[in-house]
């Protein structure tokens, strides 16, 4: 099959001819019809990601058919259309058990782990605890761009951030993983606050329903002038130690910071203004990605609440394409909003 293979860090990856993956006992084989193409990958371009090991392919955000299954594998045909979380559980250990497997103790992570999406197949692993079924009405570009970002955004949202309606939410950073946490805020009842240095990014979040945008200077002094005192729930969807401190600034007493952007410690420690976290009691939390039994949950907000996630689709790209966009990725965001999908069919 023909893979995206990173041969040395920080280095234009290449194209080529890779083996065809072989489906474990407890797994499948995907093809893969359409993938995310996400900053974390860039992470791991960089070598950011001590889990990488070269040569290796990354891709986390995909969706696809079943094209073969292990023997052990029960109520999992070939042909079936699925998508995996971005995190993999082993489905036995404590958090497992408890039902976080998104934190798995023994978790893993295709693309980072594992070879990943960026192919034409992939190979999952204990496929009866970590595939997810996806609807009909569903197409494989949509269900991509659902990936790591969305996802993650989602428990960010409703999980982490406990958002409720009338409260103030502020968004740091209007990617893809912003974008989908201003969609989900709006349908929540919040009130957003969308924060990014890109105009066309905060256009985005204008019309999918954020109140007010803020494109750069001091951030938080101008969340918490637009709020009236601060945020209730402040989200950090960059991943940068002034990204996260600004977020932290941003609240009103008793808010809660969410960090949703993956903070390397070689981008450095965030000057977070603990008096402020102190005096205020503010809350500090994570938030990585979702388990798979949340999918069907988080699906049904979306039909409920008639989200358009094609809005979250920024471009379309060719296999043969991914090398020139993870090179575009800068040390500070990428330039274009919504989220970059591998498709197929393009």
């Amino acid at each position: 099959m023909r893979a995206v293979v990173f041969e040395e860090y920080g280095v234009r990856p290449v194209l080529r001819e890779v083996p065809d993956p072989v489906a474990s006992a407890d797994g499948v084989v995907i093809a893969v019809e359409a993938t995310g193409v996400c900053r974390s990958d860039w992470h791991s371009l960089q070598g950011h990601d001590t889990s990488v090991t070269l040569p290796h392919v990354a891709g986390h955000e995909l969706a696809g058919r079943i094209l073969s299954v292990g023997a052990g594998v029960r109520g999992w045909s070939v042909g079936e259309r699925v998508t995996v979380p971005f995190v993999c559980a082993c489905g036995t250990c404590e958090q497992c058990a408890a039902g976080y497997g998104h934190i798995c103790d023994r978790q893993f992570q295709p693309g980072a782990t594992h070879w990943g999406s960026f192919a034409e197949q992939v190979a999952i692993d204990r496929a009866m605890v970590n595939l997810v079924r996806l609807p009909d009405s569903l197409g494989y570009v949509t269900a991509a761009a659902l990936g790591c970002r969305f996802a993650t955004a989602f428990r960010a949202v409703v999980r982490q951030g406990e958002v409720r309606a009338g409260q103030w939410v502020a968004v740091h950073g209007c990617g893809g993983a912003g974008i989908s946490a201003v969609m989900l805020a709006v349908a929540a009842g919040a009130r957003v606050v969308a924060v990014d240095l890109s105009a066309s990014a905060l256009a985005l979040a204008r019309s999918l329903g954020a109140e007010a945008v803020v494109a750069g200077g001091d951030t938080a002094s101008a969340v918490k002038e637009i709020t009236g005192g601060g945020a209730h729930v402040s989200l950090d969807c960059v991943g940068l130690p002034s990204t996260c401190a600004a977020s932290v600034s941003s609240l009103r007493k008793r808010g809660i910071h969410v960090q949703v952007g993956l903070m390397p410690p070689e981008q450095g420690v965030p000057p977070i203004a603990m008096h402020e976290v102190i005096a205020g009691e503010l809350r500090i939390v994570g938030t990585h990605g979702l388990q798979a039994h949340e999918y069907p949950e988080m699906l049904s907000l979306v039909a409920s609440a008639g989200l358009d996630l094609d809005r979250l689709v920024g471009r379309r790209v060719g296999l043969d394409e991914v090398p020139d966009v993870l090179m575009e990725m800068d040390s500070v965001v990428a330039a274009r909003e919504g989220v970059t999908v591998v498709d197929r069919f393009r």
